[in-house]
């Protein structure tokens, strides 16, 4: 079986690191935590939002890595001393990333009520026509 790829199709010229951005969104894994929505507020702007119950903004880290937006959470083991007679609340840490398109830029990060709103903007490329002089060889 052959596998294709975007070099494969000669009329789709530079579209290589889109290729590289779609097997890295699929090695990232299908992990279900936390949970979160993406949702989007206009026209060119999106939101994340995950569930972190029990984390506090330092359990937090937002980066932005190669086009990637990596959000972990890290929480501070504090157990000592207490016994539980049942722990269904899970103070693990985790990792979630989210490929970010060329123009995508992170804005601001907010903390309401157990949530982690991550607010995303897409700037609009300008149109532009170039005009390509021939020249004698």
């Amino acid at each position: 079986m052959t596998k294709l790829t975007l070099g494969s199709y000669p009329h789709m010229l530079g579209f290589e690191q889109l290729e590289r951005a779609l097997e890295r969104t699929a090695k990232s894994g299908n992990e279900g935590y936390p949970p979160y929505n993406i949702e989007q507020t206009s026209e060119c702007s999106y939101r994340i939002t995950l569930a972190v119950a029990g984390f506090s903004e330092g359990d937090l880290a937002i980066t932005v890595e190669d086009r990637q937006l990596v959000i972990r959470g890290k929480q501070d083991d504090d157990d000592e001393g207490r016994i539980f007679l049942h722990r269904g609340i899970a103070a693990r840490q985790f990792q979630r990333s989210f490929v970010l398109a060329e123009g995508v830029e992170v804005g601001d990060a907010i903390m309401e009520n157990g949530l982690l709103h991550v607010d995303l903007e897409r700037s609009r490329p300008e149109a532009v026509v170039q005009t390509i002089q021939i020249r004698k060889g």
